[in-house]
């Protein structure tokens, strides 16, 4: 007899249909995210001593960026997807289909955690230049929140049957269904939950960061602005870097899909620049015991 531990299978992408319109998980998930990482942020940054209005006014420009970036990354990287035959998709309203460019129907499927990061971190730059608010201390209490975020945006991807791993024959295991699986994969019922790996390991870096704040809150740990930001680049992207390796999906330079066959997997790629930039971050801060640079100022201070 097999033994099964947890055999996952996804009851569909939308929560509820009502005619044209419909409530799909991701859309749900993504709304739970947020609205919890406003109320988290908040109250980290008033503990750190930063206005909650200030976290209020950030995240409507943070989403907004967010959800462009991982967009516009996803879909630069699957370019031949949204070109020629592909280019125009459509939506049904009131059983009108009205023609819309397939790259933004985002409701579909397609976006890139990366893309969101680097987006965000670039609208919180210029947010905090218009605020003149110190970077480090903002991002510092947004990472947790993002951790939260990701752990809870993931499945998403269960719900939508994507984002999953290779074959496997583990106790813990996820079922595809036959119209979602590659076809070279086509006899294969379960694979990898690469959405539950990466969830778990996001709780994991989220009770990390969560316990350090609260450490350095109450006087007990020192931790400099940026130490908190730099932890998570950290310990984000080694767990992506492993986790990426056993997915089918990849997002590719160069290769043959679906496993880049000749070419490069783009996150473990951006997981060890983040790696390697959290790490530089960490070095200065406790080796040569200097402040990092606020990106948000052109001479790197607050006047």
């Amino acid at each position: 007899m097999e033994n099964i531990l947890i055999a996952l299978r996804a009851p569909g992408p939308d929560l509820i249909q009502m005619g044209p319109f419909s409530l799909r998980w991701y859309g749900l998930l993504i709304a739970i995210s947020v609205l919890i990482g406003v109320n988290l942020s908040g109250e980290l940054a008033r503990k750190k001593g930063l206005k909650k209005s200030l976290i209020n006014d950030l995240l409507p420009i943070l989403v907004l960026a967010s959800v462009i970036g991982a967009r516009i990354y996803y879909v630069a990287f699957e370019w031949r997807n949204y070109t020629g035959i592909n280019f125009w998709s459509s939506i049904n309203f009131f059983n009108l289909n009205i023609p819309i460019p397939s790259a933004i129907e985002i409701w579909g499927g397609g976006i890139a955690i990366h893309g969101a990061l680097i987006m965000g971190t670039l609208s919180v730059i210029f947010f905090c230049r218009w605020r003149k608010q110190s970077f480090w201390d903002v991002i510092d209490v947004l990472v947790p929140s993002v951790a939260l975020g990701q752990a809870i945006g993931r499945w998403g991807n269960f719900f939508n049957n994507e984002a999953f791993g290779i074959p496997t024959n583990l106790p813990w295991k996820l079922f595809i269904p036959y119209e979602f699986r590659p076809e070279i994969f086509s006899t294969n019922d379960y694979f990898h939950p690469t959405f539950l790996y990466e969830s778990v390991w996001n709780i994991f870096v989220f009770t990390i960061l969560i316990f350090l704040f609260n450490k350095s809150n109450k006087h007990e740990l020192i931790l400099p602005s940026g130490t908190l930001s730099c932890l998570y680049l950290i310990s984000y992207s080694l767990g992506r870097f492993w986790i990426e390796a056993l997915r089918i999906d990849p997002l590719c330079l160069g290769g043959i899909p679906p496993f880049c066959q000749g070419g490069l997997r783009i996150a473990q790629l951006i997981s060890l620049f983040l790696m390697f930039a959290g790490f530089l971050g960490m070095w200065r801060i406790y080796i040569s015991k200097k402040t990092l640079p606020d990106p948000s100022l052109s001479n790197g201070r607050i006047q």
